[in-house]
């Protein structure tokens, strides 16, 4: 079973956000898409691009170093598919944004 770590409340991420949070050390970008969060690694996978403060159009973020394309679900690279970045198990407890530390 994992351990989750608090990184925000849902109402500090309006849907359609982006944002840098940190888990266990590590920098994740966590999303609001239409109430749902989801988390992948924060580091752009072409030059190391901050993905959490890329634009998010529907499930796909957009790094704003180069414009490569992400999917805040499942982390694949629509630019580069064969590039992937690690996602994250998010849930939302007492309130609380919650992410896997694995």
């Amino acid at each position: 079973m994992s351990e989750y770590v608090t990184v925000a409340k849902p109402e500090d991420l309006a849907p359609g956000q982006g944002r840098v949070v940190e888990v266990n050390g590590n920098e994740v970008a966590l999303f609001n898409l239409n109430g749902t969060f989801y988390a992948i690694d924060n580091m752009c996978a072409h030059q190391g691009g901050p993905l959490g403060e890329g634009l998010l159009e529907g499930e796909t973020v957009i790094c704003p170093w180069h414009s490569w394309k992400y999917s805040v679900k499942s982390g694949v690279c629509s630019t580069n598919p064969s590039v992937k970045v690690k996602t994250y198990s998010v849930k939302i407890e007492s309130g609380q944004i919650k992410v896997a530390l694995t």
